[in-house]
């Protein structure tokens, strides 16, 4: 049996006077009132979304909740009283005059404003208005433009232009300085203004190596030569082909003209889409002019290669016959040598002329005589006075007037092979010329026996007549004696050019 005592412990068969058991939990403590409501007070949600619930009993206590605030706030509100803003009295008078001088204001709406004075009597009255000493001025050279009109233009006399051209064309033909060349003027003082001021400097650069300077001295205009170092290094630049032999030219810094003529020197012993592959280096070499003053000029291309590894292409522009005064200018510039100073010229069409084939060659009727006989050429039907071609390079054994043929060109292009175009209505070139494949030897005719405008070409193999058609028209010519000895020293020149040099 358990029994608590009043020290709160339960006492189970103990003797008198002793104690022993567990010691029993105090009683809670019971809350308050007070307590009891201000724990209910604080679970309540006093400002619930409004957004939310709508009508329930939360909802409404929130509104009541926000209408008390909004009265209490403007219960307790100070309130507004409005500014009263002091207007200014008008100004008037020397006032406003003052207030008016030291004002911006818009000229579109008239205004005039700042200080003006009057005249006193420290200010002199001038007669006419001076003159500035000298005057700065530049003209530009117009494509077919001369010189002394282009300085009259820009205000020089008529008398110190043409002597300023005369003076030029000394030193350097007036006709040979580029279109768009700047010229700096200085014009003087003059007497008076009813003449032109006279010319005191002038200061152009007449070439890419010369600038000329002309002063006027006690003597009147001098010239004053200024030479500019050249240097003349020519420009290497090597890279991979990759994916596109122009845009990697192009990304390499190879001008863009020069990049064309590499292309066309190279696709005359190779095919560029088919041979040419993206591990393959491209080698080419152009003419440049660095001038001392920091200009560069770029020229033509001089040299076109391309490695593949086990094969190379190297090629030289060569002109064997630039001095010979019977070649046109295209071909005085020369053509693409290899290493070894062959070059292949081909022709510049299948036919001399363009247009169609009216006669085979081979046994025919005859249009004006009636009879079979052989016909040693093709007849050609073209617009009366169409141009005629060289096929190949060629020198004129004959060029006149000759029986049935009428005006008659007969060409020997060496290796046994000649070539003759009859009936010309016109004759370009004269016996005893050396031609290149593709200049214009004469014009379509009706001369000799002819039917109608036409061109009989034949061409001789050893004397024989044969077809023409059946003719590859393709040279290989070679350098030798002292032209071939120039053109090795010319490629050892190049091949030593560093890249990038």
């Amino acid at each position: 049996m358990y029994l608590r005592n009043d020290q709160g412990f339960e006492l189970a068969g103990t003797a008198p006077g002793q104690v022993f058991g567990r010691a029993l939990a105090s009683p809670l403590p019971q809350p308050t009132t007070r307590a009891l409501l201000r724990d209910r007070a604080t679970r309540i949600d006093w400002v619930p979304d409004l957004g939310a619930r709508v009508g329930s009993v939360d909802w409404w206590r929130g509104f009541a909740t926000c209408t008390a605030l909004c009265v209490a706030t403007w219960m307790l509100s100070p309130g507004f009283k409005p500014l009263v803003g002091a207007v200014p009295s008008p100004l008037a008078g020397a006032e406003w005059e003052e207030t008016r001088a030291q004002g911006i204001a818009s000229l579109a709406q008239g205004a005039t404003t700042g200080r003006r004075m009057a005249a006193n009597d420290l200010v002199a009255p001038l007669a006419d208005v001076p003159e500035r000493p000298s005057i700065d001025l530049s003209a530009t050279l117009g494509d077919g433009d001369s010189f002394d009109r282009a300085l009259i233009r820009a205000g020089v006399g008529r008398n110190d232009a043409e002597a300023a051209a005369a003076l030029v064309a000394q030193s350097v033909d007036p006709k040979a300085i580029p279109a768009g060349t700047r010229i700096a003027l200085t014009l003087g003082r003059r007497p008076d203004r009813t003449v032109a001021r006279p010319l005191e400097k002038l200061d152009f650069r007449a070439r890419f190596d010369l600038a000329l300077s002309l002063v006027r001295g006690a003597g009147g205009l001098t010239v004053d030569r200024k030479p500019i170092a050249i240097d003349s290094t020519p420009l290497r630049i090597q890279g991979l082909v990759g994916s596109s032999l122009y845009r990697s030219a192009r990304a390499a810094g190879v001008p863009a003209k020069a990049v064309e003529s590499y292309i066309k020197a190279i696709s005359t012993r190779l095919s560029i889409g088919r041979d040419v592959t993206a591990a393959d280096r491209f080698d080419l070499i152009v003419e440049r002019q660095r001038a001392a003053t920091g200009e560069t000029r770029v020229g033509d291309l001089l040299f076109a290669g391309i490695d593949q590894g086990r094969h190379k292409v190297q090629l030289v522009r060569f002109a064997p016959d630039a001095g010979n005064g019977d070649l046109d200018d295209e071909s005085s510039r020369g053509g693409w040598f290899d290493a070894a100073g062959q070059t292949e010229r081909r022709a510049v069409s299948a036919m001399p002329v363009i247009g169609r084939i009216t006669s085979n060659f081979g046994l025919r009727v005859h249009p004006l005589l009636g009879f079979t006989r052989m016909h040693k050429g093709l007849d050609i039907g073209a617009p009366y006075g169409s141009p005629i071609h060289a096929m190949t390079d060629g020198i004129v054994t004959f060029a006149g007037r000759t029986g049935g043929y009428g005006n008659f060109v007969k060409l020997v292009h060496g290796g046994g092979m000649a070539s003759g175009y009859g009936h010309m209505s016109r004759i370009a070139v004269t016996s005893g010329t050396r031609v290149r494949a593709g200049r214009v030897i004469g014009y379509v005719g009706s001369t000799g026996m002819s039917t109608g405008p036409h061109l009989h070409w034949e061409v001789w193999k050893n004397g024989a007549a044969i077809n023409p058609r059946t003719v590859s028209f393709a040279s290989v010519a070679q350098l030798s004696g002292g032209k071939l000895r120039a053109f090795s020293a010319k490629v050892a020149r190049l091949l030593a050019v560093r890249v990038g040099g």
